[in-house]
């Protein structure tokens, strides 16, 4: 359970400045059903504390892990604390792992399933809570609600229903009964990303509804709300459940020592790892190499193909959805291709509603961009891009918390490009791959017939390297019948719709190449680490004749 540090009573004759009002969340690793201490700290500090005082947010995580007993712990700034796993913990979780997932494969699925909904129950009852630890993260809370909005598609009533159907399905054929179903994998490894780490550990709910025990590690740089996630709000639900002990356990610990743990472990099954493309694809190799299944959510470079007939206003507004975070989420759009009859008009709206795009505290409700703190890369790719051509539109540098241009500001401004020509934009490293800013390439084609550009737009989109998102803006039925049909990459194709909402039944994660290694397509993750079986019951047959005709 967790911990609460320090006696609140005590600390009301502090200042502001450096006393706190509510004691210290403080989550020991959770291994097998039990609490059990690590081995030293890691702190949280609230995203506050970066903005007004980066160095005092330093020095006091600096101090608090050489003595946790400093009076440090009792400031404002101090939201919580992680126990850090060595070697010796995490071969301990995955040997609890190992013990309860063959335990867990045996209840009846229909028990398992309702772990989704007893989930969205708990998400809705606590999520003022779990907002609060994400803002502390740095996640403005507009961005925060979008994250859990995902969750409530993936575990809403009509997804749930859909998981069931995709688990066991049975069809009656004679004197047989004959079942397709799924079975659990086994022991499967979670690694969110730093990025997003709380709500992508979310996903892990899905893994365990297919009957799998998970070992989530959360990532030491930011693990308060993976571990506030997993020790409060999920493993009620499976002692609820009655699930055994050991069928989820979740730890702070080293991404590299982890990660190599997994990848040698007889025990492990399946790593289910978010990051970058390129460590995503060297683990792949490692899975392979050493039998485990790879599922893998990568980086993204989604397009945006707006047709001239658009609604530019509806358009323009899935368009600034690439400035939720900074543009630092997988899956919002990273580039627009528009016809080049309304590219004008396009960029016109898209300079005057990207005002509205703004800096602050996380906590307020009208910000949308978080900190950016190394930022040597955008500014690299906007020169190699504006030497090749690009016209910068809008934004282009820093500036501070307020808004206020800065050479020294912790944000970058909404950067907007045009780039003219279809086929060689790809020269351009902001335009071929995922930049992870606030940078906005809007790619407007050489004037040509519509069927020719039509033809290109496809091309384009089904050529991109990386596949996890696509959208079209478009009226034209033909259009989007051959944008429908002709899309081949990618997970998820959204029409005249936002880029980033979540609905039910669809997949909110997964895709090709880039984004989803060798084995990519759209993720499903109950269904990922699963795998089908075919069984067939039957009554009355001799094998003789049944061996030639099946009857």
């Amino acid at each position: 359970m967790m911990l609460f540090e320090g006696d609140p009573t005590q600390l009301s004759g502090g200042t502001a400045d450096s006393a706190r009002e509510t004691p210290l969340r403080s989550y020991d690793l959770f291994i097998g059903g039990k609490d059990v201490p690590g081995d030293g700290w890691v702190y949280t500090t609230s995203a506050a504390s970066l903005l007004e005082d980066v160095f005092t947010s330093i020095s006091l995580k600096r101090a608090l892990e050489k003595d946790p007993d400093d009076a440090a712990s009792r400031h404002r700034y101090v939201v919580g604390r992680c126990a850090v796993a060595t070697t010796a913990h995490i071969d301990e979780s995955l040997q609890a792992a190992a013990e309860a997932a063959k335990e867990w494969a045996r209840v009846p699925l229909e028990r398992r399933l309702r772990l989704g909904e007893l989930f969205r129950e708990t998400l809705l009852a606590n999520q003022d809570e779990f907002l609060e630890l994400l803002v502390a993260e740095s996640h403005p809370v507009k961005l925060a609600r979008w994250e859990l909005s995902c969750l409530y598609q993936l575990y809403g009533r009509e997804s749930v229903e859909w998981y069931a159907e995709q688990m066991h399905k049975e069809f009656n054929h004679g004197n047989r009964r004959l079942i397709v179903r799924r079975q659990p994998d086994g022991v499967v490894c979670f690694n969110p990303p730093q990025n997003a780490a709380g709500p992508s550990a979310a996903l892990a709910v899905l893994p365990l509804m297919a009957g799998n025990a998970v070992v989530v590690r959360a990532p030491r740089s930011i693990p308060l709300s993976t571990m506030y996630l997993c020790r409060e709000l999920i493993a009620p639900l499976l002692e609820e459940v009655g699930a055994p002990p050991g069928v989820l356990n979740a730890l702070c610990s080293n991404p590299k020592q982890t990660t190599d743990r997994w990848v040698e472990s007889p025990l492990v099954d399946d790593i289910f790892f978010v990051g970058g493309s390129e460590e995503g694809l060297k683990l792949q190799e490692r899975c392979i190499a050493n039998g485990k299944k790879p599922i893998l959510e990568l980086a993204g470079n989604d397009s945006i193909v707006v047709w001239k007939d658009a609604d530019l206003d509806a358009a323009t507004e899935a368009i600034l959805e690439c400035f939720y975070g900074s543009g630092q989420i997988c899956m919002v759009p990273n580039c627009v291709v528009v016809h080049p009859e309304v590219a004008d008009e396009l960029i016109a709206r898209i300079k005057a509603q990207i005002v509205d795009v703004k800096p602050g505290y996380p906590d307020q409700e009208d910000v949308l961009l978080s900190p950016v703190r190394r930022a040597e890369k955008f500014f690299a790719l906007q020169r190699q891009a504006i030497e090749r051509g690009a016209e910068l539109i809008s934004g282009g540098g820093r500036m501070e918390v307020d808004g206020t241009p800065s050479e020294t500001g912790v944000f970058l401004q909404p950067t907007v490009l045009r780039v003219n020509g279809l086929d060689t934009s790809r020269e351009m490293d902001m335009v071929k791959h995922e930049t992870f800013f606030p940078l906005l390439p809007v790619i407007v084609p050489d004037a040509s017939t519509d069927p020719e550009l039509l033809d290109a737009f496809i091309e384009f989109v089904n050529t991109n390297d990386y596949g996890l998102r696509n959208s079209l803006w478009a009226r034209s039925d033909e259009v989007i019948d051959q944008f429908v049909q002709r899309i081949v990459n990618g997970g998820l194709l959204k029409v005249n719709d936002s880029h980033i909402g979540f609905l039910p039944y669809l997949p909110s994660h997964g895709g090709t190449g880039l984004t989803g290694g060798v084995y990519g397509e759209a993720n499903y993750p109950m269904l990922k680490t699963s795998h089908v079986q075919g069984v067939s019951v039957a009554t009355g047959i001799r094998p003789r004749q049944a061996v030639f005709d099946g009857a």
